[in-house]
């Protein structure tokens, strides 16, 4: 019985998979050959050596040129993935000679995306030119499990998730009411259940939005389904919608007193889960590298102190 091949037992030279590629774009060996500066033997050599560590036919040869099989489709489209990540690895490490990461993965929930986050990251890129953040938006359930993977350097998250294992900074309140048209007859009462707020229609943020989850698990809690008219990208549009009389929205309170007006209105959520702390997080392999500690660091000036157009650190 022949022995079933391992994972492991593949060495595949990245070189290899771009010699691939590259007969994949010119559809020759030759030609692929000569774009790599190979001689045509050598290319021939490496690309049946390729054939071996992979136990397939890649490759349909003849005169005319060299087509892929059903198997070299499929290492072609793994081929590029991994020849763009290693691309991106060596443009991350060609800024560690500053003693910064070239790009740091910041993964955080709406509230934080929304609103306290962009004054801050804009001060702090401001000031720091090597290193750049991709900023991705998630329910912090999915932050927490990211950074526990290794596929994220830093997230921000609300203090109800389980942050056993990271090391957390507490950041900012985060307090969730409920924006309500004007004309809403509800007297002159200041806070209102999130079960009770159920019973009217609702404007909200997109399905996928880390905000729109954590509601709906609430309220999934309750055996509910919010009755949502529409859903639009961001809390302006919603609350313009809200003061058009289509519906409530629940939101941060930071966004909500910006919109407060004679169309509108904004009531106190009075479950527990809306009282809210941001937490910022990161694991202690994280925590050594330096360029997270300054983000980290930027992360905690007080709003009150951060310029529009800078962070009042040298980080050079």
């Amino acid at each position: 019985m022949t022995k079933a091949r391992r994972t492991v037992d593949y060495r595949i030279d990245p070189f290899d998979l771009h010699l691939f590629a590259a007969v994949m774009e010119h559809g020759t060996i030759t030609a692929a050959a000569k774009a790599v500066n190979l001689s045509l033997a050598a290319a021939s050599a490496r690309l049946q050596a390729l054939e071996d560590a992979t136990g397939m036919r890649l490759l349909e040869r003849s005169k005319t040129g060299a087509v892929p099989t059903d198997a070299g489709r499929a290492l072609a489209r793994h081929a590029n993935r991994v020849l763009a990540e290693l691309e991106s690895l060596h443009v991350d490490m060609a800024s560690f000679g500053h003693g910064l990461r070239g790009t740091l993965k910041l993964l955080c929930n709406t509230s934080a995306m929304s609103e306290a986050l962009p004054r801050r990251i804009g001060g702090f890129l401001s000031t720091t030119r090597d290193l750049d953040v991709d900023v991705q938006e998630l329910p912090s359930e999915a932050v927490v499990d990211a950074l526990r993977r290794g596929t994220a350097d830093l997230g921000i998250v609300a203090d109800h998730v389980d942050t056993s294992g990271l090391l957390v900074r507490p950041w900012l309140d985060d307090r969730l009411v409920a924006l309500l048209p004007g004309r809403w007859g509800i007297g002159r009462r200041r806070s209102m259940a999130y079960g009770e707020l159920l019973e009217h229609p609702l404007v909200g943020l997109p399905r996928d939005s880390g905000l729109s989850r954590f509601l709906a698990a609430q309220a999934s809690r309750s055996g509910r389904i919010p009755r949502h008219r529409v859903r639009l990208g961001g809390f302006d549009a919603v609350a313009q919608l809200v003061a058009a009389g289509a519906g409530a929205a629940v939101m941060p309170e930071s966004a909500a007193s910006r919109y407060r007006d004679r169309r509108t209105r904004v009531v106190g959520l009075s479950d527990r889960w809306a009282q809210r702390r941001l937490l910022i997080c990161m694991t202690p392999q994280g925590a050594a590298m330096n360029s997270v500690r300054v983000l980290v660091e930027a992360l905690l000036v007080p709003a009150s102190t951060v310029p529009s157009h800078a962070v009042p650190h040298d980080l050079r």
